[in-house]
């Protein structure tokens, strides 16, 4: 299998992994890497990097979007293996450590599993490894407020509810907005496409989740790069706003 790589931008890549996705920013050969897929994705992530003219010792930093297993999987491979930071949002770099996890319960899959792809996904979920625990022991904050000198210059935008500390980048330079799980454009759980929040029971705090999704419309974007589902051109603002009706339906 190979990585789905897609260039939405110049520098920009965004990476279908096996029902997740990563985003490669790149300047020259140095490359910021937004999320990292589940472990078992690790031979896809490093694939991805070469392939887009860089490689895992030119990752100038790992931002977390949230430290799901999901999303966190090979961040702690790339810091012991080539010394990578790894940066999150404040609130979640205990996240990240594993000092505490939010993350959907088997009880409550197994409970959902007659729904439409849940059984699918659940199964999947255990061939990639997305239920071991790969905790950074190092991660580290944002080192100030703006934008981040990195490649690519992405903004953090907090973006609480799905994770404590969740957070999405904007990338002011080509109008995107990079939104992990705070805003997402399909599912294998999902029976809908489009922007949409993920199903319920993936939400540490719902109610949360559809807040934040008022601090992604004042963005000047008309690209998103999800943490799920195909990119979606046309005003984030109008994206974030159909996710809210669909949540509050």
């Amino acid at each position: 299998m190979r990585a789905d790589i897609r260039q939405v931008a110049d520098g920009t890549y965004l990476v279908h992994g096996s029902n997740t996705n990563w985003i490669i920013l790149t300047d020259g050969g140095e490359a910021t890497l937004i999320d990292t897929g589940y472990p078992g994705d690790r031979a896809l992530l490093l694939a991805s990097l070469t392939e887009v003219g860089s490689s895992p010792d030119r990752v100038a930093a790992v931002l977390l979007t949230h430290a799901h297993n999901d999303h966190l999987g090979s961040a702690q491979y790339l810091r012991t293996t080539y010394g990578t930071p790894v940066l999150a949002h404040e609130d979640e770099v205990p996240h990240a450590r594993r000092d505490f996890l939010h993350q959907v319960p088997v009880g409550t899959v197994l409970r959902n599993a007659w729904r439409p792809g849940v059984l699918p996904w659940a199964v999947h979920t255990l061939r990639v490894g997305g239920t071991a625990q790969h905790p950074v022991t190092e991660p580290r904050p944002f080192p100030a407020a703006g934008a981040l000198d990195l490649p690519g210059r992405p903004v953090p935008v907090p973006t609480p509810g799905h994770t404590l500390g969740h957070c999405a980048y904007h990338l002011p330079h080509i109008g995107a907005v990079v939104s992990g799980d705070a805003l997402v454009s399909g599912h294998p759980t999902s029976r809908v496409t489009g922007p949409q929040l993920l199903p319920d029971m993936f939400h540490h705090e719902r109610a949360r989740a559809v807040s934040s999704l008022d601090l992604l419309e004042p963005l000047d974007a008309d690209l998103l790069l999800p943490g799920h589902g195909p990119a979606h051109r046309g005003p984030v603002a109008r994206a974030a706003e159909q996710a809210r009706t669909r949540a509050l339906a």
